[in-house]
Formats: C-alpha cells, sequence, structure tokens
C-alpha cells in the first residue's frame, strides 16, 4: 500500500475521457450498449436473534417523517459530454406522490457525478469527476459554492461524509486512491488529511490497475472502507478521529474479476451487500466491527435475464428487512428480502426501473420513496416502498435531466 499525495505530472489515463476528450471505460459503460437460491455467508460471529418483518400485504411507509411539503432534490450530472448537464441539478419532489419539479442548477461544479450531503444538511459536497479531480463544497442555504479542494488522485466518483461531521472521504477511480479531507465548522473543506493509493494486490483479469470506486464508512463509525473494482479488494481502515489518517487494518478479496462496485451495510452493522459489476453478481459480507474485517460470501444472482448487466448500488430499508440493486443493462431493480438476521439474501424478483442505465439509486429521508438516477435515458424515475412486502410500484412519470448520474432527496 502507498501512502502518498500524487506526483505533478503523473501520467494516469482519466477514467472517462481520453487525452483529447473521449471517454474511457466508466463513463463509456453510460453512453454505449444498452425464485433464486438463498446464499449464506460466513460469519465473523453467530447471527443475532430475530428475523425480518414478515410480508403483511403491501403497505407504503409512512409516518411522522413523511412532511407534507415538498422537499430538495439535487442531481449529478456529468458537465464535459454532449448533452450533459451546467452543474449540480435543482429540484424538489412531493414526498406523498413522488412528483419531482425542477427549479435551477447551481454551477461552478465541473462533473458533479456523485453527490452526499452534511449530517446536519446545511453543505452539498460534489466530486469532480475529471483527470486532476476535486472535492467541492456548496452552502445550501445559498447556494454558494465554499470552494474546492484537488482530490488527490485522478477521476474521483464517490464521497461520503464520516458520521462525526468533521471528515470527508472521496474515491479516485482513475489513480486507485482514496482520500481524507477536513470539514470545518461552517462546512466549507479544509487541507487533505491524507491519500492512498492501492498498489497491493495486482490488478484483477483485464484490469490495468487499481480503480478506487467507493469510500464509506462502517456502522462502527471507527473504520472506513475502500471498494476498488481494479484490484477485487474490499480494504479496511482505522481512521484517526483527531488527525484524519488511515491505517490499514485488513484486506477482503473477491473472486478474481469479479469488479467489486459497491457495498452497503445492514443497519445491524453485522452484514453487508457487496455488488461486483464486472461478473454481474453480488455478495453477503459478514462484518467484524471490533476489527474492521469484511468477510464476502459465495457470489449469487442480480435477477438479470442474462444479457449484458452491470450491478450499479445496493440500497437496505431501514428495518434491515429488504435490499433493492440497481442493474446497469438489464434496467431493473431487484427486490432482495433479508433473513437470519442480515447473513442471507432471497432474490424476490426484478421490476423494470422506467429508464435506461440506472446508475445509482437513493431512498427518501423516511424511506417512503425510491429514486433512479438514469444515465443514458437522461431521466429520474420514482417509486413507492412497500415496507411489509419490499414491493416497487411506480409513483410519477419520469423527470428529464441531462445524463442523470446520481440523485439525492433530502
Amino acid at each position: 500500500m502507498d501512502r502518498q499525495a500524487r506526483a505533478a505530472g503523473e501520467d494516469s489515463a482519466p477514467p472517462d475521457r481520453g487525452p483529447r476528450g473521449g471517454w474511457s471505460r466508466r463513463r463509456l459503460l453510460g453512453a454505449v450498449a444498452g425464485a433464486a437460491a438463498v446464499v449464506a455467508v460466513p460469519s465473523p460471529a453467530a447471527p443475532p436473534a430475530g428475523s425480518p418483518a414478515t410480508a403483511a400485504g403491501p403497505r407504503a411507509v409512512s409516518g411522522p417523517g413523511r412532511s407534507p411539503g415538498p422537499r430538495p432534490l439535487y442531481v449529478g450530472t456529468y458537465t464535459s459530454v454532449d448533452g450533459g448537464g451546467t452543474g449540480v441539478g435543482l429540484a424538489s419532489y412531493d414526498p406523498v406522490t413522488g412528483r419531482i419539479t425542477g427549479t435551477g442548477t447551481i454551477t461552478g461544479v465541473p462533473d458533479p457525478s456523485y453527490l452526499a450531503v452534511h449530517p446536519n444538511g446545511r453543505t452539498l459536497y460534489a466530486v469532480d469527476e475529471r483527470q486532476d479531480g476535486g472535492v467541492t463544497a456548496v452552502r445550501l442555504a445559498d447556494r454558494r459554492v465554499l470552494g474546492t479542494r484537488d482530490a488527490g488522485g485522478a477521476g474521483p466518483c464517490h464521497l461520503s461524509v464520516h458520521p462525526s461531521g468533521r471528515w470527508l472521504l472521496s474515491a479516485d477511480y482513475g489513480s486507485g486512491s482514496v482520500a481524507v479531507h477536513r470539514i470545518d465548522a461552517s462546512g466549507a473543506l479544509g487541507e487533505r488529511t491524507d491519500l492512498v493509493t492501492h498498489s497491493s494486490p495486482a490488478p484483477g483479469p483485464g484490469q490495468q490497475g487499481p480503480h478506487a470506486h467507493q469510500f464509506l464508512t462502517a456502522p462502527d463509525g471507527g473504520h472506513v472502507l475502500a471498494v476498488d473494482l481494479g484490484t477485487d479488494t474490499v480494504y479496511s481502515y482505522r481512521l484517526d478521529p483527531v488527525k484524519g489518517a488511515l491505517t490499514e487494518v485488513a484486506q477482503a478479496h473477491t473472486r478474481p474479476g469479479a469488479g467489486p462496485r459497491h457495498l452497503t451495510f445492514h443497519p445491524g452493522g453485522r452484514y453487508a451487500y457487496l455488488a461486483n459489476e464486472v461478473d454481474d453478481t453480488v455478495a453477503v459480507c459478514g462484518y467484524d466491527p471490533a476489527s474492521g474485517r469484511l468477510a464476502i460470501g459465495e457470489p449469487q444472482s442480480t435477477g438479470s435475464g442474462g444479457g449484458t448487466n452491470y450491478p450499479a448500488q445496493f440500497l437496505v430499508t431501514a428495518d434491515g428487512g429488504y435490499a433493492f440493486l440497481a442493474n446497469r443493462g438489464d434496467n431493473s431493480l431487484a427486490r432482495y428480502a433479508i433473513e437470519a438476521g442480515g447473513a442471507r439474501l432471497r432474490l424476490l424478483g426484478t421490476v423494470p426501473v422506467g429508464g435506461d442505465f440506472p446508475r445509482q439509486i437513493a431512498f427518501s429521508p423516511d424511506g417512503g420513496l425510491l429514486f433512479a438516477a438514469n444515465q443514458r435515458s437522461g431521466t429520474v424515475t420514482v417509486f413507492h416502498v412497500f415496507a411489509d412486502s419490499g414491493e416497487l410500484r411506480s409513483a410519477d412519470a419520469p423527470f428529464s435531466s441531462p445524463v442523470a448520474v446520481c440523485v439525492l432527496p433530502l
């Protein structure tokens, strides 16, 4: 594992554009091409007692969290491609009907392909997915861009905010590196406190180097995990809560060529679910909060129909009863029942996403709606989520947004 700031002039191919603006594999995937077995995972400990909610007929999620008034929604895009956006798309949505209404754009943020919000809800963060990429902070009260910091690597494609609100975590796809930036009291970004470039193990079959695709915090709060598609590895780090420094504590390896992309934890904190982009599989993972170690289980079906498909992202309901997976290519949302306290996924089936190439999905804060950003069709589709059955039903007509690659409802 190399710990370094990226050297000036380092020759590293961009993740999505060639030297003359052409697209490479990551962005190209979004521009062209258009009852399962129950699988258990090796657990770090016995699964907790209990089982997921039973299906007692469809019931839409409701409760005090569902405000009757419109709520804000932000859409990520690419600004440097034909037909792309001009910044972060602004919209509002009705939390009851799911109807989306466009309201404008936050300009001054180039290629904001992934978005996250501070835990206090006051600051929006975006990657600037370019060769010399950055991470940008935007104050939501007046939509003022607070500034951009160098990501430290090429083509940042994912970011998240540590639950403490003190650290921004970002993943650089092109250089296979992950970074930590300090967040100050205003929400603005401070200096980078660490940068780690993945150098071991060697790249997997068909890969020329590491490709960090996600950087997130485990439920224990003390460990952060980096998913690397290029090395077929999930790296576990301990994050120093004062210095923002990373210390590697473990590696978990998929089978060669799986191409892991996205990891989502079960709310119980002992299990997680991994989407493998390259070999079109998913896996249940056991997680040990004390050590930060992940144990990746056997591959299982994404529910795709057998054609070319690239699973993108998992979501898990707040009660831990169901999981949903975005399938790019199959253009579907796979539905899973979560069983044995989180240790098993049972595929229930798929529903059409209503768009082309669902790059990213997100729940509304109350869990009653699921939004899908469909890259090729340039749309955001919305579904009602039924808590008792894991059923999804289309909520409203698709919302048009140029090259929609990320959606963030607040």
